[in-house]
């Protein structure tokens, strides 16, 4: 049974169905928003082959670096943030507007997403990203082979944070790009600020819980959701869009904008911590059972040691310890078997009702409701 845990709860958490795309969100996404995800990736192709010109002409070394900085940007991913961003404009402005003038903006928040998994990869310590060496693994393979001197560690880090701090200056001037009225600057850029805060607040709280895991709780690791997650990858895009076509700060949308946001964006990372244990690496990119083996402080694992037995609670005690295949599989078993996933499972089911309730609360563009329902469900129902 061992030997299957990851497997079986990889189904669990995101059942496939005959005929169905192996990506949920992906498959709502085609259906919605194929021509925002082409201007998107269109746009951050002609932005970042500018700035790639730009600072070769500074020593061809820069231009390696930066032509490193764009591939993380290209390199795959849902383009989650500009869609949510998206809908958040489309609700308010309906069909008639168009896309152009906000595609910038709606990309800058592509940028801002890999500053932040970069970073992340760097303190996480993780080797892989979408199936590839992270950033600062890939910088120290190069160092290594190049026979350069110094420690490949170290210099791999310095350049991922460089990367990562040129991608969010890069954000900021992309963003500029976006013709947005004088009179709305200031709250789109306020919307903007807030997020990033958030996302640094959020990830903050995330280091620290990996630190003081004994003094974690359940409802510390939700607020590291809410922050870390929850923040920037739907609810602050969602009132970042909204704010781009000119919504009223306090107009009900607003505020069924940010129930919503909240609700799924939790949800979205109770299923991320979910992948972290039980996830196929194929899908997700990342090793089995990568939580356990560095016994990260999620909602899933502090639920499970909060209902476990004295024996139960005994063998999680081991978490961030494991190495093995065989040794995380079995504590995935003790992890579900405390009834855990369940709790999980039950508490993103809550939170996808609570974000279709808030929908119902406003009056928004039909075509945005309908995409905005379905990318509720398939966010929280996906392999990666």
């Amino acid at each position: 049974m061992a030997n299957d845990a990851v497997a079986g709860n990889a189904l669990r958490v995101a059942p496939a169905q005959p005929g169905a795309t192996d990506d949920p969100v992906r498959g709502v996404l085609a259906a919605f928003t194929k021509d925002l995800i082409k201007g998107v990736d269109e746009t951050l192709a002609a932005f970042l082959a500018a700035e790639v010109d730009s600072l070769t002409e500074i020593d061809a070394a820069m231009g390696g670096f930066a032509a490193t900085a764009r591939d993380c940007v290209l390199a795959g991913g849902k383009r989650v943030r500009p869609t949510f961003a998206y809908w958040g404009w489309r609700g308010v402005v309906g069909g008639d507007e168009p896309l152009p003038t906000v595609l910038p903006a709606l990309a800058a928040l592509e940028l801002l997403h890999t500053f932040a998994l970069v970073h992340d990869d760097v303190m996480d310590a993780s080797d892989t990203r979408r199936g590839q060496p992270t950033a600062h693994r890939a910088a120290a393979a190069r160092h290594v082979a190049a026979g350069h001197a110094g420690d490949p560690d170290r210099f791999g880090e310095a350049v991922a944070v460089l990367i990562g701090d040129l991608c969010m200056v890069w954000a900021d001037r992309l963003l500029s790009h976006a013709t947005v009225p004088p009179s709305r600057l200031l709250d789109v850029r306020r919307c903007y600020d807030q997020m990033r805060v958030e996302t640094v607040a959020g990830q903050y709280l995330d280091v620290l819980g990996e630190n003081d895991a004994a003094n974690w709780s359940v409802d510390r690791a939700l607020r590291v959701a809410r922050y870390k997650t929850a923040s920037y990858t739907v609810q602050r895009p969602l009132l970042f869009g909204a704010c781009l076509a000119g919504a009223d700060a306090h107009a009900p949308l607003t505020a069924a904008y940010t129930r919503y946001g909240l609700a799924v964006g939790e949800a979205f990372q109770l299923c991320d911590d979910l992948l972290g244990v039980y996830g196929d690496p194929a899908t997700t990119g990342k090793p089995a059972g990568d939580d356990l083996r560095t016994g990260k402080p999620t909602a899933l694992l502090m639920l499970a040691r909060q209902l476990a037995t004295p024996a139960q609670r005994r063998a999680l005690e081991r978490a961030g310890t494991v190495t093995g295949a065989r040794e995380v599989a079995r504590l995935a078993d003790v992890v579900a078997d405390t009834g855990a996933v369940a709790r999980v499972e039950r508490m993103i089911s809550d939170r996808v009702t609570e974000a279709l309730t808030a929908l119902d609360t406003a009056s928004i563009d039909e075509t945005a409701r309908t995409a905005l329902t379905g990318l509720a469900t398939a966010a929280t129902k996906r392999r990666a």
